[in-house]
């Protein structure tokens, strides 16, 4: 029989795990034990002992003269054959590769799980601030009421259930969090109309984002993108936001991609 504190052990090693692969990102294609260690504070024997098992299950490999750690294809490809086909064929990353060269801001890419928005994915462009590079990581789950991507996920909820939904996020939050669930509705009633939402960027930072939901996915596994806007950036959040929504017609529908011009221009 598994006891309580067995099964503990065995979701903290998956939680592990999972921390371990969300660490790379283009800002971090490679790791060692310490750079693991630092971000997630883990001990260093146990942090270097499961990576080592990463790498025998090959889904790392470790450089013999960096001792640094990167993903394998197997890592990349696992469960691939089963998401939708924006995914499969890779044209949801080239869509988040191209956004982040043309703005040169961080786009970010959302799921959810229960009420909670995640962070699935994340690229940065050339003009992300270290602000933003401190504050998203993949993995990070928050609340949908506090950012803009959460809005629009919450918009795909059946209309008789985003009231409950408000209701039950609303008693859970922090005083902080709080917020009016009239004024919070009308904004996810206009998020649903016209796809697009425009206002923080959550995850305790003071940024703010646009944000529209993407095309081709699944009724039950929704997914939205957000750019993160720079505080010294000048971007009209309505220009902004239409360019998205061409962008995901180009890259995700079935179209080709036409040419686009950068947007965004330092203030």
């Amino acid at each position: 029989m598994t006891t309580a504190r067995g099964s503990s052990n065995k979701a903290k090693i998956a939680r592990r795990v999972v921390e371990v692969l969300e660490f790379f990102d283009d800002n971090h294609p490679q790791a060692t034990v310490m750079d693991i260690v630092r971000r997630y504070d883990r001990p260093q024997s146990s942090t270097s002992e499961l990576l080592s098992s990463l790498v025998e299950l090959g889904l790392l490999h470790k450089d013999p003269y960096s001792r640094s750690y990167r993903p394998t294809v197997r890592a990349a490809l696992l469960g691939a054959a089963t998401q939708a086909e924006i995914v499969r064929d890779g044209r949801l990353v080239r869509f988040m590769d191209r956004l982040a060269a043309q703005t040169g801001l961080s786009v970010i890419l959302y799921g959810k799980i229960g009420l909670e928005a995640q962070i699935v994915n994340l690229r940065h462009g050339a003009q992300s601030p270290a602000w933003v590079k401190s504050k998203f990581f993949g993995g990070m789950k928050e609340a949908m009421t506090r950012n803009a991507a959460g809005w629009l996920l919450l918009s795909t909820l059946e209309p008789g259930m985003v009231e409950g939904a408000l209701r039950r996020l609303n008693a859970e939050a922090d005083d902080a969090n709080k917020f009016i669930q009239r004024e919070m509705h009308e904004r996810i009633t206009e998020a649903a109309q016209t796809n697009i939402a425009t206002g923080p960027a959550g995850f305790g930072s003071s940024g703010s984002m646009v944000a529209t939901l993407l095309p081709g996915c699944p009724e039950e596994s929704p997914l939205a993108v957000g750019i993160v806007l720079n505080r010294d950036t000048a971007a009209d959040p309505s220009i902004l936001a239409q360019y998205i929504e061409q962008a995901a017609g180009a890259y995700l529908g079935e179209r080709p991609a036409a040419p686009v011009q950068r947007l965004i221009t330092a203030a």
